[in-house]
């Protein structure tokens, strides 16, 4: 899960905080040298000695593509892109470097698949799915069509399938809930170091036609 956003990952690892590291496809990261992930797993596990690490399902997929650009990826039936396997992908990764640096690691790679979806349900998600299939029967008795059901500031409300699918929600990572994040694994962002220099000039060049505020009596 997490084709194309890392909800899932983000609030798993925030729920779980035993997440020492997490991959979204909203944030980039890179493998090799300075301040890149391998470099960070190694770091980990020499000081704790274990690392768990959350992988989205469409996190690093640039990468792959860049190691396998001439092969080509199909559509499923629902038609969406098939994505490469970046859980395997990274396994092998992070396993070649530890044997580069000599350092050996045991490795344990657990796809949950839809296992997240077959979890039993508790009281609170017992209440709310017949609230939503009751308020489904009084929209449909009603006669609106092409809605679903939903919560909407603590009220019950009906929503049009339009309104939903004009656009995907990304988890945005200048956002609190990524910050929290970063705040919870102790992770670094993996940003390039050519984005790094560019943010850095960005921000201490700055603009020359912005001047200093000044203060008046």
């Amino acid at each position: 899960m997490g084709r194309y956003s890392g909800f899932i990952a983000m609030y798993a690892t925030l729920a779980s905080r035993d997440v020492d590291c997490c991959l979204i496809p909203e944030s980039p990261f890179y493998l090799e040298g300075s301040g890149g992930l391998l470099e960070f797993v190694v770091k980990r596990l020499k000081e704790n000695g274990h690392m768990v690490l959350v992988v989205a399902e469409g996190a690093g997929q640039e990468l792959i593509a860049e190691e396998t650009s001439n092969s080509k990826t199909g559509k499923d039936a629902s038609g969406n892109k098939l994505l490469r396997d970046v859980g395997l992908w990274l396994s092998q990764k992070i396993k070649d470097h530890a044997k580069q640096q000599n350092f050996p690691i045991t490795l344990k790679y657990i796809d949950p698949t839809y296992m997240i979806r077959a979890i039993p349900s508790n009281a609170s998600d017992n209440v709310y799915c017949s609230l939503l299939s009751q308020s489904a029967v009084h929209g449909a008795m009603a006669g609106y069509t092409g809605f679903t059901c939903g919560l909407v500031n603590g009220h019950q409300t009906y929503i049009p399938f339009n309104r939903i699918t004009e656009q995907q929600n990304h988890v945005v990572i200048t956002d609190r809930m990524w910050a929290r994040l970063l705040s919870s694994t102790n992770q670094p962002s993996f940003l390039q170091p050519d984005l790094v220099d560019e943010a850095h000039s960005e921000v201490f060049d700055g603009d020359s036609s912005v001047e200093p505020m000044k203060t008046g009596k």
